[in-house]
């Protein structure tokens, strides 16, 4: 018998390669994104420090002693020193990290609720109605977000609620403008069409067909938005219409210890460096999360 007849005829088919769905292309593709993951690393690390605050920290960051005023860093147990009332940087700085990721957080949060909301009706409804809330938006959006932020709190006074309600009110017009303009793409597609065609309700449409087309650009939008939370909510502290003392905060921080900036200069930039290093990786989490969202199932 020869080879070519010992050969069988028939070669069995082999499987068509399994087509990914959109999450699954999308960790595919994150995980080999090691910058994205590094940085998301840091921000599990400072969110596991914040949550864990009291297991982690040291020493309370509110005890003041006069004998450890500004000790430099590796005194004794203070690992990071002292700051100008004898109180640990290193307790302070976990602590801190609890209300600075609570002022990033928060109003971004609510504010991709509300903007969204505004900016799906706008998008959907079309005519006066998004004439009426799109200038409405544009009033807000006309003014730098600092000093929109600086003028609510001014106006509203200091203290953690209002500062919430101020970073809230300076987010609220974007997200709904990202809102609006992907709702008015969406609503025009063929399968929007067909489902209005086919009889089915506006709240269905909305709920079915718009908010699962949004809800990648939306949010990657708005953890874009975090950083600049936190940038946001340390400035204001800084000014003194944010968190009040002797709350631990980065912003509060760095505004009590610049007077002391050429006693202990690496003290006083500790907050500063806390401040950059967690906006940073929410920058840079943010673009990963947005290159990764731009894949095609």
């Amino acid at each position: 018998m020869s080879l070519a007849t010992a050969t069988p005829d028939i070669i069995p088919a082999t499987a068509a390669p399994r087509r990914r769905g959109y999450w699954r292309a999308l960790w595919h593709k994150l995980r080999y994104d090691y910058v994205t993951l590094f940085f998301l690393t840091i921000i599990v690390l400072i969110f596991a420090a914040a949550i864990f605050a009291p297991l982690v920290a040291p020493f309370d960051p509110n005890k003041t002693s006069m004998v450890y005023r500004l000790k430099p860093i590796g005194y004794r147990h203070f690992f990071l020193g002292t700051d100008e009332l004898g109180r640990d940087m290193l307790s302070r700085l976990i602590y801190g990290g609890r209300m600075s990721l609570m002022m990033g957080f928060v109003p971004v949060v609510i504010a991709t609720c509300v903007g969204g909301f505004f900016g799906v009706v706008a998008g959907f409804t079309g005519g006066w109605v998004n004439m009426l809330i799109m200038r409405i938006m544009d009033v807000f959006y006309a003014f730098p977000s600092v000093l929109l932020a600086v003028a609510i709190s001014g106006t509203l006074g200091g203290g953690v609620g209002n500062g919430l309600i101020a970073l809230t009110l300076v987010f609220i017009p974007p997200l709904c403008r990202v809102a609006e303009a992907a709702t008015t793409q969406i609503r025009t597609r063929d399968f929007v069409e067909a489902a209005r065609a086919s009889g089915a309700s506006n709240l269905s449409i909305i709920f079915f067909h718009i908010l699962r087309n949004i809800v990648a650009p939306v949010l990657v939008y708005a953890s874009s938005l975090i950083s600049v939370s936190i940038l946001l909510a340390s400035g204001l502290s800084f000014l003194g219409l944010g968190v009040e003392p002797p709350t631990a905060d980065w912003g509060l921080m760095l505004s009590t210890l610049r007077q002391s900036i050429y006693v202990q200069p690496l003290i006083c930039a500790m907050p500063g460096a806390a401040i950059f290093i967690a906006s940073l990786s929410f920058n840079l989490v943010s673009d990963g999360l947005r290159q990764a969202m731009d894949v095609r199932a």
